[in-house]
């Protein structure tokens, strides 16, 4: 990808799932592309078992069965490693920010691994797109690259088509970022604190982004109604929610106890 100006390197990836919901759904397939500064590439591709039947309207959409995946390893046997080969990386992908990001750190504070990739920078190659054209990814491909996306909804190709569609974004608007901080800022225009997007940041401060408090400060609401975070401790929401709305209180305990947060 000779327009992209890498300071680090930068994993694309795209999943195949049981389904939308992060907090419930498990990852079915995974394909991860690193790209290093020097050019080279590196692969990590593997199907997973689940550990839930997969439903009919996701066999549809992906073809993977539960057949496929039985003899896969869980997500929790490959997590370690995963995270191993993606340290130190930005990342990228295709909607990714909304879904594949948040469900993948759901995967892998289910399994034991305390993940945190807000150091990280983030492409999303569809607000790309969105913003210069608006499309899907099999006509973003189409558009951007003249030529029919095969296999679409296998994780790799698609994560593949992905990298192609960004260098060829990349080539037509001049005017577009070359380096990844560039490309994140573009591509992500609001702020969150948690991947679920439960907690947005406003002015500097974290603000409930649902429910009856929604655009009220978190801080605000837990000092007036402790309950409401024992309330969403103990209800459905995702891992990675809940841990940053307990560095919230426990900062907030900091700050009455006098200690410098």
């Amino acid at each position: 990808m000779p327009n992209l100006i890498l300071k680090r390197p930068i994993v694309f990836f795209d999943l195949e799932t049981t389904g939308t919901d992060n907090v419930k759904d498990r990852i079915v397939e995974l394909a991860f592309v690193k790209l290093m500064p020097d050019g080279k590439k590196d692969n990590y591709t593997k199907r997973i078992n689940p550990g839930m039947p997969i439903p009919p309207e996701s066999i549809q959409f992906h073809g993977i069965t539960d057949e496929d995946v039985k003899n896969a390893p869980s997500f929790k046997q490959v997590a370690h490693e995963l995270y191993e080969w993606m340290r130190g990386c930005d990342l990228g992908g295709y909607n990714s920010s909304k879904f594949d990001l948040p469900l993948l750190a759901e995967e892998f504070l289910r399994a034991g691994l305390n993940v945190d990739f807000t150091e990280r920078h983030m492409i999303d190659v569809q607000q790309i797109f969105f913003k210069m054209e608006s499309r899907t990814l099999a006509a973003a491909y189409n558009f951007y690259c003249h030529k029919e996306l095969e296999n679409a909804h296998s994780a790799e190709a698609d994560i593949n088509a992905t990298i192609e569609v960004l260098t060829a974004q990349l080539e037509k608007y001049t005017d577009l970022a070359t380096d990844v901080p560039g490309l994140h800022k573009f591509t992500h225009t609001d702020e969150y604190v948690d991947y679920a997007r439960r907690i947005a940041l406003k002015d500097g401060h974290p603000v409930f982004n649902f429910g009856k408090h929604k655009g009220r400060k978190v801080e605000e609401i837990f000092t007036a109604e402790p309950q409401y975070y024992d309330w969403m401790m103990q209800a459905d929401f995702a891992l990675h929610t809940k841990q940053k709305i307990s560095e919230i209180l426990n900062k907030m305990k900091l700050r009455k106890a006098g200690l410098k947060v």
